[in-house]
């Protein structure tokens, strides 16, 4: 639209002269045509490391979410936003619209300070309940905006499956989603800062102001956000801050990143309007980047629907003797249930057609310490949120899109194929060696009945039902499995 005023990602020279630029060059001179991949699997730590970004930036920060709560750690980012732009930094904040509610004050506040633009993606007009927007344009408001990445001066970006919400960052009471993010630096962050350009300029994403019809209180804000930052609960969070400090090491050059090619995956923002070409979908650019697999592939997503072609697909692959294992929630540590009636209908499949299956079992709500996890699934927590897989021990996924038909044909959705033998076998010796602690192994009986096996200090112990649920929450999903409703989960 005309009136949306312009703007774009640094230019490599521009970005360049920046502290993060100057300390990233000669690794990435040292490195030609690699990126600079480290993991961040633990919550908190991640968490922390978005603060230092934030604190690092001195001229862009594009920040891209689904979801953003006015939650503990997302005022504390609001917050780092807000002191990048009074150092004067250019802040571009785009968020789906589908959970902002609460927020909008926040939002169009932040929008009216000289220095940040926040649009929303696929925006209710209505802005009290979202029922609404889904009632009188449900074909629009049902595709929302799922990518995820936080980038300072075109230079560092964190990308993964973390939305911004304490549950994923273990600053909740009771509940915290085991998750994975990566923080790159190199030729893939150039690549990622003109995806987030073409997003923001799409027709999709409109300015907070044309949206939100509130007026800002530059104060009030102001307020809250010293309160927060000072309050007891958030002293507590972030004790543990020197444990991370993981951009001061990529500043002062002794960060141990993992150099490898890397290319970004990410669905045309006009699949936000239903109006994508197949070539400019992930789904597509996945098949062609990552090919055909010859010898195994790992796979670990929250909410897993392979769906009939998918069931398909993965069995094809294990009677072609590719061995091919699953990580998915069990029924008790899922929080959508409806999706879980999805996988479920299929499991018995995907078992007789040679798939190995693993349902992450409901655990304490426990950030593990040290924040650098042993590995990529080294957070431990009641759901599993991460969004990875490895192919033949030599390529990675990591990212927003789960292995259902929303990501697939509904949400827009962003990640990396990162060629990296060294993380490819951090995520098979977490199958090899974690999983199955923390997870249940499903298997079938010899009458086509499924039991799940479950490792303890005593030995192993055998459910023949999903272990930890009751009976009217195993019969509702079944009566979902018979819905024909898969296209929506």
């Amino acid at each position: 639209m005309a009136d949306r005023p312009h703007s774009s990602a640094l230019s490599p020279q521009e970005s360049r002269q920046t502290a993060l630029g100057q300390s990233i060059a000669p690794l990435a001179k040292a490195h030609p045509e690699k990126s600079g991949i480290y993991a961040l699997p633990s919550g908190a730590g991640s968490f922390i490391t978005r603060l230092e970004l934030a604190e690092a930036s001195e001229s862009t920060l594009d920040v891209q979410y689904y979801i953003w709560r006015g939650d503990l750690t997302g005022m504390l980012l609001f917050g780092a936003l807000q002191e990048a732009a009074e150092r004067g930094v250019r802040v571009r904040l785009l968020l789906d619209d589908f959970t902002t509610r609460s927020i909008d004050q926040t939002l169009i506040t932040l929008h009216d300070h000289e220095n940040i633009e926040v649009r929303l993606f696929n925006p209710f007009v209505y802005r009290g309940s979202r029922a609404w927007g889904f009632i009188t344009d449900f074909s629009r408001a049902n595709r929302r905006m799922h990518n995820k990445s936080f980038t300072a001066d075109a230079q560092a970006t964190i990308i993964g499956g973390r939305n911004i919400d304490d549950s994923y960052f273990g600053a909740a009471d009771g509940y915290l989603f085991a998750d994975l993010d990566v923080l790159a630096v190199g030729p893939v962050v150039r690549e990622l800062s003109g995806d987030f350009d073409r997003y923001w300029v799409s027709y999709s994403a409109y300015p907070a102001d044309r949206i939100i019809h509130k007026s800002p209180d530059p104060q009030k804000l102001c307020s809250k956000l010293h309160d927060v930052r000072q309050s007891r609960e958030a002293e507590t969070f972030l004790s543990g801050a020197q444990e991370g400090m993981v951009i001061r090491e990529l500043l002062e050059g002794t960060l141990d990143l993992i150099w490898a090619p890397t290319r970004i995956v990410s669905d045309d923002p006009a699949k936000g309007l239903g109006l994508a070409k197949p070539e400019g979908l992930i789904g597509h650019q996945l098949q062609t980047i990552i090919g055909v697999p010859t010898t195994d592939v790992e796979l670990v997503s929250p909410y897993f629907v392979p769906t009939q072609a998918g069931t398909r697909a993965l069995v094809a692959l294990a009677q072609k003797g590719v061995e091919v294992r699953v990580l998915t929630n069990s029924l008790d540590a899922t929080n959508v249930p409806l999706v879980h009636s999805g996988y479920a209908k299929r499991r018995k499949a995907l078992l007789r057609g040679g798939v190995t299956l693993y349902e992450m079992k409901r655990l304490p709500a426990v950030e593990e310490r040290p924040m650098r996890g042993p590995g990529p699934l080294g957070s431990s927590g009641s759901s599993l949120h991460a969004k990875t897989f490895s192919v033949d021990r030599k390529r990675v996924f990591v990212g927003s899109f789960n292995f259902d038909p929303r990501s697939v044909n509904l949400n827009t959705e962003l990640g990396l194929v990162i060629k990296s033998p060294e993380l490819a076998s951090q995520i098979e010796q977490s199958f090899t060696a974690r999983v199955p602690e923390n997870a249940y192994e499903v298997r079938l009986d010899d009458r086509g009945r499924l039991y799940w096996l479950e490792q303890t200090k005593e030995g192993i112990i055998r459910h023949d039902r999903e272990p930890n649920t009751g009976f009217w929450q195993r019969q509702r999903v079944r009566f979902f499995a018979f819905m024909p409703i898969e296209w929506l989960l």
